[in-house]
């Protein structure tokens, strides 16, 4: 059963919202967007897109500010609510090419247990030191999976199956910020759902705000990436035997 939304974290992104809503909303699919604790302008925005277009959009409002893998765990549990069997996750400042959606809807439809995760393709408006900064986190993760399986952990363009991922966080303390994009790929693999990358052009964003802090989030991927390993030694065998078997 393939029964999809979008879903859109926002956090204080009031100037390009309202551009990645409207490429969303052409492609008639239904939009839930989380308001995670946005200022009064941003949350105002929010506000006049739902009610411009009540029978298409969703909000969740967040009273403070919880962090995006928090934002996608209640926009995940509205759609559930809603019915949708699949989110389809896009960052809210307009760095994902929204009309990719036809491609990523008919990987969704063809494969419906699968995880749909967009692998970048950048232009020349990404930073040289984050582009290069990407791969330590790369190999971690294919460490951590004993495999290329998930090629980019850290793009927020995907497709999810909603049941497992509810299933997995109703069980498992998952990081709530900025980890949870690569977490949440690394422990839906081991517990078996399969990884389908699809190329997706990726800009980095029109209005020019970045919410990582560099402290905060670098401490917190750290400790994400050592947990993750301590796991994966845990579960050692069983990713061996997944390799040997194909299974």
């Amino acid at each position: 059963m393939f029964q999809p939304c979008v879903l859109i974290p926002v956090y204080n992104h009031e100037h390009a919202i309202g551009a990645v809503l409207a490429d969303v909303l052409v492609q008639n699919i239904h939009c839930i967007l989380v308001d995670d604790g946005c200022d009064a302008s941003c949350a105002a925005v929010l506000q006049a897109l739902a009610k411009a277009h009540s029978t298409q959009v969703s909000l969740v409002v967040h009273a403070i500010n919880q962090g995006k893998g928090a934002a996608v765990l209640t926009g995940m549990r509205e759609a559930a609510r809603l019915g949708f069997t699949h989110a389809i996750q896009i960052d809210a400042d307009g760095q994902h090419k929204v009309t990719d959606l036809p491609i990523f809807l008919e990987l969704g439809r063809q494969q419906p247990d699968a995880l749909i995760i967009g692998q970048p393709i950048y232009d020349e408006s990404v930073p040289k030191s984050r582009l290069y900064s990407r791969y330590l986190t790369h190999i971690w993760v294919w460490i951590n999976t004993l495999s290329f399986e998930i090629r980019d952990s850290m793009c927020g363009f995907r497709i999810y199956p909603i049941a497992p991922v509810l299933t997995l966080a109703d069980n498992t303390k998952l990081g709530s910020r900025m980890a949870f994009d690569t977490e949440v790929l690394v422990r839906l693999h081991w517990a078996g759902i399969r990884m389908i990358n699809q190329p997706t052009p990726v800009r980095y964003p029109i209005d020019g705000v970045s919410h990582f802090q560099l402290w905060r989030d670098n401490v917190q991927i750290s400790g994400m990436h050592a947990t993750l390993f301590f796991g994966m030694l845990l579960r050692l065998p069983a990713l061996c035997w997944r390799k040997v078997t194909g299974r």
